[in-house]
């Protein structure tokens, strides 16, 4: 069986139910890949689709949205955001500098806006649910996959958490 969707085009399932859709798309600089997944297609409503394709549409704006709430979580010393920054400093030492696209003084939010957005996972199936809707994954450098934050959305595009995958 298949989907058709104005924006994805026609999402054919695998033997096992599955649909899986990948783009490579522009985002200012850089490259940001964007999936959308659902393990059965027959959990993937048309109106999960049209939210997932507003999200890509207006990456820019959840971007912000997504860096803002790093900054939100600044204030606490045990946030997954402090955390993942100071293991960047011990890290990279002076080198983070390197990686920095405006040097302001306060490196923690120098950090926050030099991030990459890396890849987009939109998963198709939790619309509506208490699971992530999307999930976008950043690192400071592009090479270190493993060192990466994650900020998970709901599908009304708000900020449902912030978390490392080290």
């Amino acid at each position: 069986m298949a989907i058709e969707h104005d924006y994805f085009g026609l999402l054919e399932s695998g033997p096992d139910g599955s649909i899986f859709w990948s783009e490579a798309i522009d985002f200012g600089d850089q490259r940001v890949t964007v999936d959308l997944t659902a393990p059965d297609q027959d959990d993937v409503s048309p109106a999960a689709l049209d939210v997932a394709a507003a999200m890509i549409s207006s990456l820019e704006a959840i971007d912000l949205q997504a860096r803002n709430a790093m900054v939100s979580e600044l204030d606490d010393r045990t946030s997954e955001v402090t955390e993942y920054i100071l293991q960047q400093q011990e890290q990279m030492g002076e080198e983070i500098e390197d990686f920095l696209v405006d040097i302001s003084g306060d490196v923690h939010i120098d950090v926050i806006r030099s991030l990459q957005l890396v890849s987009m996972t939109i998963l198709a199936d939790e619309h509506g649910g208490a699971d992530p809707f999307a999930v976008l994954e950043y690192a400071l450098d592009r090479d270190a996959t493993d060192e990466v934050l994650l900020v998970n959305l709901t599908s009304d595009g708000a900020v449902q958490s912030v978390t490392s995958a080290d």
